[in-house]
């Protein structure tokens, strides 16, 4: 090729490159080249390649949202647990423009009704999003017994002395070991016990009865400690259970004996005694967080604190005092309701005492006296 031909050609593709780059937005890289043909097929190469990753990006980005994730929880929106999971996801779609869209599955209904598989199934992926049970998930984060250990939490300021200060802190981080988002706590409540058949007041009361409890090792300790008959199975298994008298009692906080009008299967003795809480847990699942910006994780965050926050406020209506409204609302269903005394709560606490020894040694001798700590010093 001549060199005068090859030198304007050369200028000439020099010039597509810039106006191509220019029109594109992209960086001009004019860089002289021996043939003019060779620098311009690279140059276009080049532009194509970067506007087709300009162009497919958002798109990719906008692929890992799923158009709807699922929130697993064991009771509805008649509770204020249900409430909860439910106000998140109402929360979490206004504060996301929409992008995030939350549909909520009660009754563990993502794993059959199988409570304490629920947290297995969140690390797996199969569930998106959850608020859970302490209690339900202890079977798999050792640690969360700390808040079935029998009476170590007197009273709702000592629930918050563990859930809003560093013991709550050290465990979302062994949550997160376990490939699990926790966000915000909320609250199940303390749990109190009914039962179809006495008056309980003292240790001998429950000599003999058969109480449904939760899939935790450390209840039918617990339980067998104080002379009854403890027998494991899932929420939707004990309701029947209850109506058929194959078991006589069950232990659960006062929103899910009048929302599930338990009162009205047979148990018609109920006994306040508050032997442990049941804080929850509100999580997303590690793979979902990873798929959301930062700007919708936070968001995310945000709702659930908002969320949690209020869910706990609902748990603890109407609870204040033996004299409270929703006391007297069960009375007036025709149940006996019977508050212990500090005394007479003291000598369960002795009885169970093994059990709470026995189960520091699994959750962290560490962890438990911090948590004892913590609550001597709450205000």
């Amino acid at each position: 090729m001549p060199v005068g031909l090859r030198e304007s050609k050369r200028k000439l593709a020099v010039r597509w490159q810039i106006d191509i780059a220019t029109t594109a937005r992209l960086p001009v890289l004019a860089v002289p080249s021996p043939e003019g043909e060779f620098f311009l097929v690279k140059t276009l190469f080049a532009a194509a390649i970067a506007a087709a990753l300009t162009v497919s990006l958002p798109a990719v980005a906008q692929q890992k949202y799923q158009p709807e994730y699922r929130l697993s929880t064991v009771l509805g929106t008649a509770f204020p647990w249900g409430n909860g999971g439910q106000r998140w996801a109402d929360l979490v779609k206004e504060k996301t423009q929409g992008r995030i869209n939350i549909k909520m599955y009660p009754g563990t209904s993502l794993v059959a009704g199988d409570q304490t598989r629920e947290f297995t199934a969140i690390r797996q992926g199969v569930i998106d999003l959850a608020v859970g049970s302490s209690i339900n998930w202890s079977p798999q984060v050792k640690e969360l017994n700390l808040f079935s250990l029998p009476f170590l939490m007197p009273d709702y300021r000592a629930i918050d002395a563990l859930t809003h200060g560093e013991v709550g802190r050290d465990l979302f981080k062994i949550i997160e070991k376990n490939g699990v988002v926790p966000l915000a706590w909320g609250e199940n409540g303390f749990r109190e016990i009914s039962n179809s058949k006495r008056e309980i007041r003292t240790p001998a009361d429950m000599k003999g009865l058969k109480f449904r409890v939760v899939g935790s090792p450390l209840f039918n300790d617990t339980f067998t400690a104080l002379g009854a008959n403890p027998t494991q199975m899932s929420w939707a298994d004990a309701q029947p259970a209850l109506a058929s008298g194959a078991v006589d009692g069950q232990e659960n906080p006062i929103s899910v004996f009048t929302g599930a009008k338990i009162h009205a299967i047979g148990q018609k003795y109920l006994t306040v005694w508050g032997y442990v809480a049941d804080p929850l847990i509100f999580v997303v699942s590690g793979k979902v967080w990873k798929s959301w910006s930062k700007a919708d994780q936070e968001a995310v965050r945000a709702a659930a604190i908002e969320a949690g926050k209020d869910e706990t406020a609902l748990a603890r209506k109407g609870l204040s005092n033996a004299n409270s409204g929703i006391y007297n609302d069960v009375a007036a269903l025709g149940v006996k309701v019977t508050h212990l005394t500090p005394a007479e709560v003291d000598v369960f606490r002795k009885l169970t005492k093994s059990t709470y020894d026995k189960w520091s040694k699994t959750i962290g001798a560490d962890l438990v006296k911090k948590a004892e700590t913590a609550i001597t010093a709450r205000k």
